[in-house]
Protein backbone atom coordinates (compact mmCIF):
# COMPACT_ATOMS: atom_id res chain seq x y z
CA UNK A 1 0.00 0.00 0.00
CA UNK A 2 2.98 2.28 -0.31
CA UNK A 3 4.09 4.32 2.70
CA UNK A 4 3.16 2.87 6.09
CA UNK A 5 4.76 5.68 8.08
CA UNK A 6 1.80 8.03 7.90
CA UNK A 7 -0.07 8.83 11.07
CA UNK A 8 -3.85 9.05 10.84
CA UNK A 9 -6.37 10.32 13.34
CA UNK A 10 -10.15 10.61 13.21
CA UNK A 11 -11.73 13.13 15.57
CA UNK A 12 -15.48 13.11 16.16
CA UNK A 13 -17.58 16.04 17.30
CA UNK A 14 -18.40 14.24 20.56
CA UNK A 15 -14.70 14.24 21.43
CA UNK A 16 -13.94 10.64 20.44
CA UNK A 17 -10.45 10.17 19.02
CA UNK A 18 -9.45 7.19 16.87
CA UNK A 19 -5.88 6.54 15.70
CA UNK A 20 -4.90 4.43 12.71
CA UNK A 21 -2.59 4.11 9.73
CA UNK A 22 -2.85 6.68 6.98
CA UNK A 23 -2.98 6.06 3.25
CA UNK A 24 -3.83 8.19 0.26
CA UNK A 25 -3.02 11.88 0.41
CA UNK A 26 -1.71 13.74 3.43
CA UNK A 27 -3.98 16.48 4.69
CA UNK A 28 -6.91 17.44 6.88
CA UNK A 29 -10.53 17.05 5.78
CA UNK A 30 -13.76 17.77 7.62
CA UNK A 31 -17.15 16.26 6.90
CA UNK A 32 -20.16 14.41 8.19
CA UNK A 33 -19.13 10.89 9.26
CA UNK A 34 -21.36 8.23 7.63
CA UNK A 35 -21.16 4.51 6.89
CA UNK A 36 -22.06 2.20 4.01
CA UNK A 37 -22.83 -1.51 4.35
CA UNK A 38 -21.91 -2.32 0.72
CA UNK A 39 -19.53 -5.28 0.25
CA UNK A 40 -18.48 -4.05 -3.20
CA UNK A 41 -18.72 -0.94 -5.33
CA UNK A 42 -16.29 1.17 -3.31
CA UNK A 43 -15.14 3.05 -6.43
CA UNK A 44 -18.73 3.86 -7.36
CA UNK A 45 -19.38 5.09 -3.82
CA UNK A 46 -16.28 7.28 -3.61
CA UNK A 47 -17.12 8.94 -6.94
CA UNK A 48 -20.85 9.32 -6.18
CA UNK A 49 -21.51 13.09 -5.88
CA UNK A 50 -24.05 12.35 -3.13
CA UNK A 51 -21.10 11.75 -0.77
CA UNK A 52 -19.89 15.36 -1.07
CA UNK A 53 -19.19 16.79 2.37
CA UNK A 54 -19.01 13.36 4.01
CA UNK A 55 -16.31 11.08 5.39
CA UNK A 56 -17.19 7.51 4.47
CA UNK A 57 -16.70 4.36 6.53
CA UNK A 58 -17.04 0.95 4.85
CA UNK A 59 -18.40 -1.75 7.16
CA UNK A 60 -16.99 -4.56 5.02
CA UNK A 61 -13.55 -5.33 6.48
CA UNK A 62 -11.41 -5.67 3.32
CA UNK A 63 -11.66 -2.93 0.70
CA UNK A 64 -9.73 -2.44 -2.54
CA UNK A 65 -9.10 -6.05 -3.55
CA UNK A 66 -10.13 -5.49 -7.19
CA UNK A 67 -8.49 -2.09 -7.53
CA UNK A 68 -9.66 0.95 -9.48
CA UNK A 69 -10.87 0.59 -13.08
CA UNK A 70 -11.59 3.04 -15.88
CA UNK A 71 -15.29 2.14 -16.14
CA UNK A 72 -16.53 2.15 -12.52
CA UNK A 73 -16.57 5.93 -12.07
CA UNK A 74 -19.95 7.52 -11.28
CA UNK A 75 -18.48 10.98 -11.91
CA UNK A 76 -15.15 12.46 -12.93
CA UNK A 77 -13.67 12.59 -9.43
CA UNK A 78 -13.89 11.43 -5.83
CA UNK A 79 -16.46 13.37 -3.81
CA UNK A 80 -16.17 11.82 -0.34
CA UNK A 81 -13.87 13.94 1.84
CA UNK A 82 -12.09 10.93 3.31
CA UNK A 83 -12.28 7.14 3.49
CA UNK A 84 -12.03 4.86 6.54
CA UNK A 85 -11.64 1.08 6.28
CA UNK A 86 -10.60 -1.83 8.45
CA UNK A 87 -8.01 -2.98 5.92
CA UNK A 88 -7.08 -1.51 2.54
CA UNK A 89 -5.78 -4.09 0.06
CA UNK A 90 -2.31 -3.21 -1.23
CA UNK A 91 -2.21 -5.80 -4.03
CA UNK A 92 -5.47 -5.74 -6.01
CA UNK A 93 -6.08 -8.49 -8.57
CA UNK A 94 -8.39 -7.79 -11.49
CA UNK A 95 -7.73 -7.65 -15.22
CA UNK A 96 -9.25 -4.13 -15.40
CA UNK A 97 -7.43 -2.67 -12.39
CA UNK A 98 -5.41 0.44 -13.20
CA UNK A 99 -4.23 1.34 -9.69
CA UNK A 100 -4.74 0.48 -6.04
CA UNK A 101 -6.87 2.38 -3.54
CA UNK A 102 -3.90 4.16 -1.99
CA UNK A 103 -2.78 5.54 -5.37
CA UNK A 104 -6.32 6.60 -6.23
CA UNK A 105 -6.79 8.61 -3.03
CA UNK A 106 -3.37 10.22 -3.56
CA UNK A 107 -4.36 11.19 -7.09
CA UNK A 108 -7.62 12.67 -5.80
CA UNK A 109 -5.95 14.52 -2.93
CA UNK A 110 -8.07 12.78 -0.29
CA UNK A 111 -6.89 11.13 2.97
CA UNK A 112 -7.62 7.54 3.93
CA UNK A 113 -7.33 5.66 7.21
CA UNK A 114 -7.03 1.93 7.94
CA UNK A 115 -6.26 -0.30 10.92
CA UNK A 116 -9.44 0.97 12.57
CA UNK A 117 -12.15 -0.90 14.46
CA UNK A 118 -14.84 0.14 12.03
CA UNK A 119 -17.45 -1.91 13.92
CA UNK A 120 -17.20 0.32 16.99
CA UNK A 121 -17.45 3.46 14.86
CA UNK A 122 -20.55 2.18 13.09
CA UNK A 123 -22.17 1.20 16.39
CA UNK A 124 -21.54 4.72 17.67
CA UNK A 125 -23.21 6.25 14.61
CA UNK A 126 -26.15 3.86 14.87
CA UNK A 127 -26.61 4.75 18.54
CA UNK A 128 -26.00 8.50 18.41
CA UNK A 129 -26.48 9.38 14.76
CA UNK A 130 -24.12 10.77 12.12
CA UNK A 131 -21.94 13.62 13.31
CA UNK A 132 -19.25 16.04 12.13
CA UNK A 133 -15.73 14.62 12.11
CA UNK A 134 -12.21 15.45 11.01
CA UNK A 135 -9.68 13.10 9.41
CA UNK A 136 -5.99 13.99 9.41
CA UNK A 137 -3.20 12.06 7.67
CA UNK A 138 0.37 13.23 8.23
CA UNK A 139 3.93 11.98 8.51
CA UNK A 140 4.34 14.30 11.48
CA UNK A 141 2.83 14.00 14.94
CA UNK A 142 -0.72 15.35 15.08
CA UNK A 143 -1.89 17.96 17.60
CA UNK A 144 -5.24 16.39 18.47
CA UNK A 145 -6.32 19.10 20.91
CA UNK A 146 -5.82 21.84 18.33
CA UNK A 147 -7.69 19.87 15.66
CA UNK A 148 -10.63 19.20 17.97
CA UNK A 149 -10.85 22.88 18.84
CA UNK A 150 -11.17 23.72 15.14
CA UNK A 151 -13.74 21.04 14.30
CA UNK A 152 -16.62 23.11 12.97
CA UNK A 153 -18.92 21.75 10.29
CA UNK A 154 -22.62 22.36 9.63
CA UNK A 155 -23.60 19.84 6.95
CA UNK A 156 -27.30 20.74 6.90
CA UNK A 157 -26.73 24.38 5.93
CA UNK A 158 -24.16 23.94 3.17
CA UNK A 159 -25.13 23.99 -0.51
CA UNK A 160 -22.80 21.39 -2.02
CA UNK A 161 -24.57 21.27 -5.37
CA UNK A 162 -23.24 24.53 -6.80
CA UNK A 163 -19.72 23.02 -6.83
CA UNK A 164 -20.86 19.74 -8.39
CA UNK A 165 -23.40 20.56 -11.10
CA UNK A 166 -22.44 21.04 -14.75
CA UNK A 167 -21.89 24.68 -15.63
CA UNK A 168 -23.49 24.56 -19.09
CA UNK A 169 -25.84 22.19 -20.93
CA UNK A 170 -24.39 18.84 -22.05
CA UNK A 171 -26.04 16.50 -24.57
CA UNK A 172 -25.90 12.71 -24.83
CA UNK A 173 -27.57 10.18 -27.09
CA UNK A 174 -30.07 10.55 -29.90
CA UNK A 175 -33.79 9.92 -30.14
CA UNK A 176 -37.19 11.31 -30.95
CA UNK A 177 -37.83 12.07 -27.28
CA UNK A 178 -35.81 14.59 -25.27
CA UNK A 179 -35.24 14.30 -21.54
CA UNK A 180 -33.78 17.16 -19.54
CA UNK A 181 -31.77 15.81 -16.61
CA UNK A 182 -31.36 18.48 -13.94
CA UNK A 183 -27.95 17.84 -12.43
CA UNK A 184 -27.93 18.08 -8.64
CA UNK A 185 -25.02 15.62 -8.56
CA UNK A 186 -26.12 13.05 -11.13
CA UNK A 187 -24.48 9.64 -11.23
CA UNK A 188 -23.18 8.70 -14.66
CA UNK A 189 -25.34 5.60 -14.92
CA UNK A 190 -28.56 7.66 -14.92
CA UNK A 191 -27.45 9.08 -18.27
CA UNK A 192 -26.43 5.60 -19.44
CA UNK A 193 -29.87 4.13 -18.67
CA UNK A 194 -31.67 6.96 -20.45
CA UNK A 195 -29.45 6.75 -23.53
CA UNK A 196 -30.00 2.96 -23.65
CA UNK A 197 -33.67 3.71 -24.20
CA UNK A 198 -33.00 5.77 -27.33
CA UNK A 199 -33.52 9.12 -25.66
CA UNK A 200 -31.78 12.41 -26.27
CA UNK A 201 -30.52 13.55 -22.88
CA UNK A 202 -29.78 17.19 -22.11
CA UNK A 203 -28.01 17.64 -18.76
CA UNK A 204 -28.81 21.05 -17.31
CA UNK A 205 -27.16 22.92 -14.41
CA UNK A 206 -29.00 22.95 -11.10
CA UNK A 207 -29.21 26.75 -11.34
CA UNK A 208 -31.05 26.70 -14.69
CA UNK A 209 -34.49 28.33 -14.77
CA UNK A 210 -37.67 26.64 -15.94
CA UNK A 211 -37.67 28.92 -18.98
CA UNK A 212 -34.14 27.85 -19.95
CA UNK A 213 -35.08 24.19 -19.54
CA UNK A 214 -38.19 24.60 -21.70
CA UNK A 215 -36.13 25.96 -24.60
CA UNK A 216 -35.00 22.37 -25.23
CA UNK A 217 -38.65 21.33 -25.64
CA UNK A 218 -38.34 18.38 -23.25
CA UNK A 219 -40.73 15.45 -23.34
CA UNK A 220 -39.76 14.63 -19.77
CA UNK A 221 -37.76 15.90 -16.79
CA UNK A 222 -35.32 13.79 -14.79
CA UNK A 223 -34.35 14.96 -11.29
CA UNK A 224 -31.03 13.50 -10.19
CA UNK A 225 -29.55 12.35 -6.93
CA UNK A 226 -27.26 14.69 -5.02
CA UNK A 227 -25.82 15.67 -1.63
CA UNK A 228 -27.03 17.83 1.23
CA UNK A 229 -30.23 19.10 2.75
CA UNK A 230 -33.12 19.33 0.24
CA UNK A 231 -34.94 21.94 2.34
CA UNK A 232 -32.39 24.69 1.58
CA UNK A 233 -32.54 24.20 -2.23
CA UNK A 234 -35.38 26.68 -2.72
CA UNK A 235 -34.47 27.45 -6.35
CA UNK A 236 -34.95 23.78 -7.20
CA UNK A 237 -38.36 23.72 -5.45
CA UNK A 238 -39.53 26.65 -7.57
CA UNK A 239 -38.25 25.26 -10.89
CA UNK A 240 -39.74 21.81 -10.34
CA UNK A 241 -43.12 23.31 -9.52
CA UNK A 242 -42.98 25.40 -12.71
CA UNK A 243 -42.31 22.21 -14.73
CA UNK A 244 -45.20 20.30 -13.16
CA UNK A 245 -47.14 19.86 -16.42
CA UNK A 246 -44.35 17.69 -17.86
CA UNK A 247 -43.65 14.03 -17.00
CA UNK A 248 -41.14 14.02 -14.12
CA UNK A 249 -39.05 11.20 -12.66
CA UNK A 250 -37.00 11.89 -9.51
CA UNK A 251 -34.26 9.78 -7.93
CA UNK A 252 -32.99 10.11 -4.34
CA UNK A 253 -32.57 13.87 -3.79
CA UNK A 254 -35.00 14.27 -6.69
CA UNK A 255 -37.63 12.44 -4.62
CA UNK A 256 -37.11 14.81 -1.69
CA UNK A 257 -37.17 17.89 -3.92
CA UNK A 258 -40.52 16.80 -5.40
CA UNK A 259 -41.92 16.67 -1.86
CA UNK A 260 -40.76 20.23 -1.16
CA UNK A 261 -41.83 21.55 -4.57
CA UNK A 262 -45.45 20.56 -4.02
CA UNK A 263 -45.94 21.43 -0.36
CA UNK A 264 -44.39 18.53 1.53
CA UNK A 265 -41.24 18.44 3.62
CA UNK A 266 -38.30 16.28 4.69
CA UNK A 267 -36.47 15.36 7.89
CA UNK A 268 -33.02 14.05 8.72
CA UNK A 269 -32.64 10.35 9.48
CA UNK A 270 -30.56 9.30 12.45
CA UNK A 271 -27.87 7.57 10.40
CA UNK A 272 -29.36 7.41 6.91
CA UNK A 273 -29.55 4.57 4.40
CA UNK A 274 -26.25 3.79 2.66
CA UNK A 275 -25.57 0.42 1.07
CA UNK A 276 -26.67 -2.02 -1.62
CA UNK A 277 -28.99 -4.23 0.44
CA UNK A 278 -31.86 -1.95 1.51
CA UNK A 279 -35.25 -3.75 1.33
CA UNK A 280 -38.16 -1.73 -0.06
CA UNK A 281 -41.84 -2.74 -0.04
CA UNK A 282 -43.91 -1.79 -3.08
CA UNK A 283 -47.34 -0.88 -1.70
CA UNK A 284 -49.07 -1.67 -5.01
CA UNK A 285 -47.96 -5.27 -5.53
CA UNK A 286 -46.66 -6.11 -2.03
CA UNK A 287 -43.29 -7.24 -3.36
CA UNK A 288 -40.03 -6.54 -1.55
CA UNK A 289 -37.13 -5.47 -3.76
CA UNK A 290 -33.50 -4.97 -2.75
CA UNK A 291 -32.12 -1.53 -3.51
CA UNK A 292 -29.00 0.60 -3.43
CA UNK A 293 -29.34 3.76 -1.35
CA UNK A 294 -27.27 6.73 -0.27
CA UNK A 295 -29.12 9.45 1.59
CA UNK A 296 -29.45 11.05 5.00
CA UNK A 297 -32.85 12.72 4.59
CA UNK A 298 -36.33 11.30 4.03
CA UNK A 299 -39.73 12.61 3.01
CA UNK A 300 -41.92 13.62 5.96
CA UNK A 301 -45.12 15.44 5.06
CA UNK A 302 -46.67 14.05 1.88
CA UNK A 303 -47.74 16.76 -0.60
CA UNK A 304 -51.36 16.95 -1.74
CA UNK A 305 -52.36 14.74 -4.69
CA UNK A 306 -49.35 12.47 -4.06
CA UNK A 307 -49.49 8.92 -2.73
CA UNK A 308 -46.73 6.95 -1.03
CA UNK A 309 -45.90 4.14 -3.46
CA UNK A 310 -43.11 2.38 -1.54
CA UNK A 311 -41.77 2.16 2.00
CA UNK A 312 -38.52 1.04 3.57
CA UNK A 313 -39.00 -2.43 5.08
CA UNK A 314 -36.65 -1.66 7.98
CA UNK A 315 -37.90 1.69 9.31
CA UNK A 316 -41.06 2.45 7.31
CA UNK A 317 -39.69 5.66 5.79
CA UNK A 318 -41.01 6.86 2.43
CA UNK A 319 -39.25 5.28 -0.55
CA UNK A 320 -41.46 6.49 -3.38
CA UNK A 321 -44.09 9.04 -4.38
CA UNK A 322 -46.68 8.96 -7.18
CA UNK A 323 -48.80 11.87 -8.38
CA UNK A 324 -52.47 10.87 -8.57
CA UNK A 325 -52.51 10.75 -12.38
CA UNK A 326 -49.08 9.09 -12.61
CA UNK A 327 -47.25 11.71 -14.68
CA UNK A 328 -44.90 12.52 -11.79
CA UNK A 329 -43.20 9.82 -9.76
CA UNK A 330 -40.04 9.40 -7.72
CA UNK A 331 -38.06 6.93 -5.66
CA UNK A 332 -35.67 7.38 -2.77
CA UNK A 333 -33.30 4.62 -3.89
CA UNK A 334 -31.09 4.26 -6.99
CA UNK A 335 -32.71 2.13 -9.73
CA UNK A 336 -29.70 2.80 -11.97
CA UNK A 337 -27.23 1.50 -9.39
CA UNK A 338 -23.92 -0.02 -10.42
CA UNK A 339 -22.73 -2.62 -9.62
CA UNK A 340 -26.33 -3.36 -8.60
CA UNK A 341 -28.79 -4.65 -7.59
CA UNK A 342 -30.92 -4.10 -10.70
CA UNK A 343 -34.35 -4.99 -9.27
CA UNK A 344 -35.81 -1.61 -10.18
CA UNK A 345 -34.21 -0.65 -13.47
CA UNK A 346 -37.68 -1.11 -15.04
CA UNK A 347 -38.57 2.34 -13.65
CA UNK A 348 -36.72 3.90 -16.57
CA UNK A 349 -39.10 2.01 -18.89
CA UNK A 350 -42.01 3.43 -16.93
CA UNK A 351 -40.61 6.91 -17.45
CA UNK A 352 -40.37 6.33 -21.21
CA UNK A 353 -44.01 5.18 -21.31
CA UNK A 354 -45.42 8.26 -19.58
CA UNK A 355 -43.68 10.50 -22.13
CA UNK A 356 -45.77 9.04 -24.97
Amino acid sequence: MGENSKNAVLILKDGSIVHGKGFGAEGIRTGELVFSTAMQGYQESLTDPSYAGQILISTYPLIGNYGISDYAFESKRMHAEGYIVREACNSPEHMDSKMDLDSFLKEQGKPGMQGVDTRSLVLKLRNYGVMPALICVSKEQVNVAELLKNLKFDYENIDFISNITVQKPEEYGEGEKTVVLIDYGAKRNIITELVKRKLRVVVMPSFATAEEIKTFEPDGIMLSNGPGNPAILTHAHKVINELKDLPIFGICLGNQLIAHAFGGDTFKLKFGHRGVNQPVINLKDGRVRITTQNHGFAVGKIPKKFLVSEKNANDGSVEGLDYDDGHIFSVQYHPEATPGPHDNVHLFDRFVKIMR
